[in-house]
């Protein structure tokens, strides 16, 4: 694919003139609100507790200042892309593809819950948080060239309101009451009366912000595929692509923000690479090679067994373990409850019963996995043994909508499996509740419903890695007379079906954040279930009322009940089969890759603020190890 250049018709603005202008008209407005209602006005906010960072801070604690500016880091991604589009359902876009745009207010690496100005120089805002006004950088620049105002910043606000995924419409519109500009460095947001508060000016500063020019100029649509890179104000900017194979990335020296506390020892690579590959074996064959030079091994057995070859074996490659902080993904086998089939819990339950982690993570990953039990894991957000009375407070108003035991009973966790990969205690067990269901055993060892139909369940797949995995399920399903199948299919075929719900059972990852707001209703909100995050298509008055009661929380405290809460109900629907998760990041790349010493807690940060040594990259080029 050509390099695409993209050119703006939009006149530009008198700045100066503007921003004079902005001061006054500022003035006025800051003195007459204030005359009216005490304010806030700061470079950051935090949803519980202080800032970690104040307003005169001169770099991210977890950065090295000095980090030098160079070099290419390049990582590997599966299937193809045929747009550079992330917004739309439409098309793969390709990675990276909103890179190129910022938005008013960005979060840090070892903070939890902190939201600092990025496009925003400041914020204001009452007590109360029923609106808030952003005060843009006068610096701040979309790559071309072009000023960045407040009229870009409503027109992104509109599009994403009107054009973007349907779930991302519906948390707008409820959240946000309308935007104006003030003038061109202020712009107004106003939230709904009814909203919890909580989140609601970190949502709106987290925005991504559009060129109300290219838009204009070019006439692209949110809703549609598209050839062209967006025109952003980020760091790094469109350099060129190839046939859907590779896609690249280049840091923009003119970038507008380069010497902002902010942005302080971070963007150091000059380019940014994707190669992609048609699978996972594919892909570690191409590191191997050299064809890319970073890869964060997801595979215990190709971690275990593999990492033998010879640009390790003589130093080119290193292999470490680093830690991580974070909430575990939530990896699991998703069951698709708009089937018939899986509407009742007896025969979700009994599909659970038969997937035997315990011999997998001995057997296949050489028992480097913890097993998945909870939305939350590896946080304190998870629930655990019976309901608290804190939680009991939020769930018994709900009993008559719960799934049985939930005010009773503790967490459901997964089953604990024997050595064997068939269990045959679980086998038992799982045997009995398909035959409650009314799935009987029929003269073929298949069962049948009251109308004949065999039970049959397809696993869909797209990785070739995952076939060791999927393969021993479905043979133990089998062994309980369901007709399960496993079906890999391409890139391509995986996204369609996915997105148009075609599917009995996929893997995905559905671990949530550690203050969550807005997006747990496009996860598990009833008003998400045609939409691409609700994977399972789950539909529970429950749910929606204690996403509720998550998002009104005030306290960190009132949070973490809350979410102890919605963790508790969510695993009693059982529309998942956990998978595993580790708490280290596992990863290989070529000697010549740095990084802080100390690693902030919530992210590996290998293309924010890791940076090449150019002395070691030399070498390496020199001896042809890529």
């Amino acid at each position: 694919m050509a390099k695409v250049a993209v050119r703006r018709s939009a006149r530009p603005i008198d700045l100066a003139a503007a921003t004079l202008l902005a001061a006054a008209l500022w003035l006025v407005l800051a003195l007459g609100a204030m005359a009216q209602v005490s304010t806030i006005r700061s470079h950051g906010i935090s949803t519980f507790g202080d800032l970690k960072y104040g307003p005169d801070y001169a770099h991210l604690d977890y950065v090295n200042p000095n980090a030098p500016k160079g070099g290419e880091i390049s990582i590997w991604a599966s299937g193809g892309f045929d747009s550079y589009n992330p917004y739309s359902i439409k098309g793969r876009a390709a990675a990276l593809s909103s890179a190129p745009l910022e938005s008013l207010l960005t979060g840090t690496s070892d903070e939890i819950g902190s939201a600092y100005g990025l496009l925003a120089e400041s914020m204001e805002y009452p007590e109360s948080r029923d609106w808030v006004i952003f005060t843009l950088r006068a610096e701040a620049r979309f790559s071309d060239g072009s000023p960045l105002t407040a009229e870009d910043v409503l027109f992104s606000y509109e599009l994403l309101r009107d054009k973007g995924l349907s779930s991302f419409r519906g948390v707008i519109s409820q959240m946000i009451a309308g935007a104006e500009v003030l003038d061109p460095l202020h712009i107004k947001f106003t939230f709904m009366p009814d909203f919890p508060r909580r989140d609601v000016i970190q949502a709106a500063g987290g925005l991504p912000v559009f060129s109300k020019a290219e838009f204009t100029s070019s006439g692209r649509d949110l809703q549609e595929t598209s050839n062209i890179p967006y025109i952003g104000s980020g760091p790094y900017v469109f350099d060129s692509a190839d046939e859907g194979r590779r896609v690249v990335w280049r840091r923009n020296p003119d970038y507008w923000g380069q010497n902002l506390p902010i942005n302080i020892g971070r963007n150091n690579f000059d380019r940014i690479r994707i190669e992609y590959f048609a699978d996972y074996e594919a892909a570690f064959e191409g590191f191997k090679a050299g064809a890319y030079t970073f890869r964060n091994e997801a595979s215990s057995l190709i971690w275990a067994t593999r990492y033998n070859f010879p640009a390790l074996n003589n130093g080119w490659v290193v292999k470490r373990e680093l830690p991580n902080g974070n909430i575990g993904s939530g990896q699991s086998f998703v069951l698709n409850l708009r089937r018939e089939k899986f509407q009742d819990p007896r025969v979700r339950e009994a599909l659970g019963l038969m997937f035997n982690f315990e011999w997998s993570n001995e057997t296949l990953f050489y028992g480097i996995y913890a097993r998945t039990t909870s939305f939350w894991d590896n946080s304190e957000l998870a629930a655990s043994g019976t309901p608290s009375p804190e939680e009991l407070a939020l769930l018994t108003p709900l009993a008559d909508q719960l799934p049985p035991g939930v005010l009773t009973d503790p967490a459901v966790l997964p089953p604990t499996s024997g050595a064997n990969q068939l269990d045959r205690a679980n086998m038992r067990l799982a045997a009995a509740l398909l035959d409650e269901a009314g799935w009987a055993v029929g003269a073929d060892g298949m069962r049948r419903n009251a109308r004949g139909e065999t039970l049959v369940v397809e696993f869909l797949n797209e990785s070739q890695s995952f076939d060791r995995v999927i393969n021993p399920y479905v043979e133990n399903l089998r062994a309980i007379g369901v007709d399960a199948v496993h079906n890999r299919v391409d890139d391509a075929q995986m996204t369609s079906r996915e997105r148009s719900h075609d599917f009995d059972i996929v893997t995905d990852q559905l671990g949530q954040d550690y203050i969550p707001g807005s997006g747990l209703q496009q996860y598990f909100g009833s008003a998400s279930t045609e939409d691409a995050f609700n994977t399972m298509g789950l539909q529970s008055p429950a749910v929606d009322a204690l996403i509720s009661n998550i998002e009104a929380a005030d306290t960190r405290a009132e949070m973490t009940v809350a979410v102890q809460a919605l963790d508790r109900v969510l695993r009693a629907y059982r529309f998942w089969v956990p998978q595993w998760f580790k708490d280290s990041h596992t990863v290989a790349y070529f000697d010549m890759y740095e990084h802080p010493e100390t690693l902030p807690p919530y992210s590996l940060g290998e293309l924010d603020f890791w940076w090449v040594n150019a002395e070691k990259a030399a070498t390496l080029k020199a001896a042809g190890a890529f």
